[in-house]
């Protein structure tokens, strides 16, 4: 007699699925011995079904586990739309403020479950740019600065975007609006020079390219305030370098300014240093204010004067985002979003 050892190989569990398998629901929801459904539900946040907290630690625990993570594209199909927020990159130097705002806004909107992709493009813009956003089939675009009109807009609707919300200084028709006024910046920066006393106001201008969506409302604002008082108003190009800086403090007396709104802190901080090494004395002989509250502001000495700027929370413009997507039909909503306050130090 013959005895032929047949070796049965043990069933795979979902925790020793083979190298390269791509893990399930299904597995999922075995080792976590729920139905695929529970595991749907779970890991998609729906709130329409209540779901224990401890199946909900072990549906979390299984798919940690095994790896898993849910399918987007097939979320979005038994959805009807993706979960996807596209934010094009900024086409400019964007300071520690605007980047501490963006970072507070993708993480509320990663709270309401959806996912922000930054899409950066080199020479597109406007409603070139909005075609390709559109590619990707994004839920809601969120557009910083100005550029986009009422066709890209439309380009984005038809491809499945249920909300377009831009962040600048202007509307545009069929878009959710936050307004963003620098005007407002350079008017409380005027109003706090002539309240010390200052007449001969000198206003930086960055001369880096992009920045003039900020820096040109900003001097209008000043130049707003001060009209009809006979205080006067120079326009200062500076680079943001060493050289530049110095060359302009080089002929500070002969400008006759004996105050200066600096664009922002970091260009304020430039001048001062350069208006210190050119034995300009501030706030003796010219007054400095920048914008931003920056904390190297108050670190130097003198302590900057400068602009608090008063931007949204994240949170309120994700619950924005979030009510335009279930509700595309809404009207559009507008409302001015950007504060600002002198925070008065020693430079002014």
């Amino acid at each position: 007699m013959r005895y032929v050892m047949v070796q049965i190989p043990k069933p795979p569990t979902p925790a020793s699925a083979a190298v390269g398998s791509v893990p399930t629901s299904a597995d999922v929801a075995r080792l976590a011995g729920v139905s695929r459904a529970t595991v749907s539900y779970v890991l998609n946040n729906a709130s329409a079904v209540r779901i224990s907290e401890p199946t909900r630690r072990r549906v979390h625990a299984a798919a940690k586990e095994l790896g898993y993570v849910p399918h987007a594209a097939a979320r979005s199909l038994r959805a009807g739309h993706s979960r996807m927020v596209l934010m094009p990159a900024p086409a400019i130097p964007v300071g520690p403020l605007y980047s501490q705002f963006l970072s507070d806004l993708q993480g509320a909107l990663g709270r309401l479950d959806y996912t922000v992709v930054q899409y950066g493009a080199v020479g597109t813009h406007g409603d070139e740019a909005a075609r390709a956003w559109a590619e990707l089939r994004p839920v809601a675009v969120l557009v910083p600065g100005s550029g986009l009109g009422p066709q890209g807009v439309a380009v984005l609707k038809r491809s499945g975007a249920r909300a377009v919300v831009t962040l600048g200084p202007e509307t545009v028709e069929g878009a959710h609006a936050l307004l963003m006024d620098h005007t407002a910046v350079g008017r409380a920066a005027a109003a706090h020079l002539r309240a010390r006393g200052r007449s001969r106001i000198g206003v930086v201008v960055p001369a880096e390219a992009g920045l003039s969506v900020f820096s040109r409302p900003r001097l209008d604002g000043v130049r707003h305030a001060v009209h009809g008082t006979g205080a006067t108003v120079t326009e200062l190009p500076l680079a943001y370098d060493e050289e530049d800086a110095a060359r302009l403090a080089a002929r500070w007396r002969d400008l006759g300014l004996d105050a200066v709104f600096a664009y922002n802190d970091e260009y304020a901080m430039l001048l001062m240093r350069a208006l210190a090494d050119a034995g300009v004395d501030v706030p003796g002989d010219t007054a400095v204010v920048g914008a931003d509250d920056l904390m190297l502001g108050r670190l130097l000495r003198p302590r900057l004067s400068t602009v608090h700027i008063e931007l949204p929370s994240g949170r309120e413009l994700a619950e924005l985002v979030d009510r335009a997507v279930r509700d595309p039909a809404a009207p559009p909503e507008r409302r001015e979003v950007l504060g600002a306050r002198v925070v008065h130090r020693e430079s002014s």
